[in-house]
């Protein structure tokens, strides 16, 4: 990644401009409809007036004053949102024009513009097999520019994945329910029973992020391939179609079982992949959502 300020200062600012016109002009709505607030706020007591709820009526109001009163309550919309997104070294992977890392942060770019239109606080965690930087939740345009900076160019200590460890963090320091987006390429085992606890505390959307070169590789005979996290290395080769097969299949079952294990914990999924275009993605999640909690 580039150092320069300058280029760091131009790339924050083509993401800000891209994601900002995304945002008001494709889901300027969706996200309000689709997030909920912690409930109602009581507002005041008025008369009755025909077409109210009957159910609203006051009724010790209404004993007093001799006519139908009701209490009136507005919603209460501000939420808090938490962007859980992993930086570890297998996120810098690559085959297309954006590194997996790269989709993550202009993802959560247009979540975070989101949520400050609608005038929600945003808050962000980085973590690789450690927690490596909290930022608590707060509002408004510079704060969102600068997660968009450290998601982009925080340099991480570690390079292994603990999801485990990110989402019991979140949850000691985060003791009101958020919507949790967690981006991340789930490299990682041992985190089922982390995931039901934040499931259950807070609204949780998974966004799983792939690289189409992770399930295929092409014949080019003999390759190293070296993975990112452990820094171990092996060599295969990729003329043998059985070689070929058997690594898209590993990819294809280690997709379907996360899959699963998403779908029993009643987990909304967002599949992102650098070889597709995630606004369809996102538009999709927005809709599906739209209508479950329209039934």
């Amino acid at each position: 990644m580039t150092r320069d300020p300058k280029e760091i200062l131009k790339k924050i600012r083509r993401i800000e401009l891209r994601t900002r016109r995304l945002v008001n002009s494709v889901f300027a709505g969706q996200y309000h409809s689709v997030f909920k607030g912690r409930g109602m706020n009581f507002e005041e007591v008025r008369e009755y007036a025909p077409g109210d709820e009957i159910r609203s009526i006051d009724w010790n109001v209404t004993a007093r004053m001799n006519a139908p009163y009701i209490k009136k309550f507005t919603e209460e919309r501000e939420l808090t949102v938490m962007l859980l997104v992993d930086v570890s070294a297998s996120g810098m992977f690559g085959s297309i024009e954006l590194s997996k890392r790269e989709l993550a942060a202009e993802v959560a770019s247009i979540l975070a513009f989101s949520a400050i239109n609608n005038n929600d606080k945003v808050g962000l965690i980085l973590f690789t097999d450690d927690v490596e930087l909290f930022i608590a939740p707060k509002k408004g345009r510079l704060h969102t520019l600068r997660l968009i900076r450290e998601m982009l160019y925080f340099q991480p200590r570690g390079r292994r994945t603990d999801l485990a460890g990110a989402l019991d963090y979140m949850n000691r320091v985060m003791a009101r329910r958020s919507v949790v987006f967690l981006i991340s390429d789930f490299m990682d085992n041992g985190f089922e029973k982390a995931l039901t606890v934040t499931g259950r505390r807070h609204d949780v959307v998974a966004m799983p992020v792939s690289d189409p070169g992770e399930g295929a590789l092409p014949d080019v005979g003999i390759v190293t391939l070296e993975d990112a996290e452990t820094g171990e290395q092996i060599d295969i080769n990729t003329s043998s179609r059985s070689v070929r097969s058997a690594l898209r299949v590993a990819d294809e079952n280690r997709t379907n079982a996360l899959e699963k294990l998403l779908r029993t914990r009643r987990i909304d999924v967002v599949p992102l992949s650098t070889g597709k275009d995630y606004l369809l993605a996102l538009r999709s999640f927005f809709e599906q959502r739209e209508r479950r909690l329209a039934a």
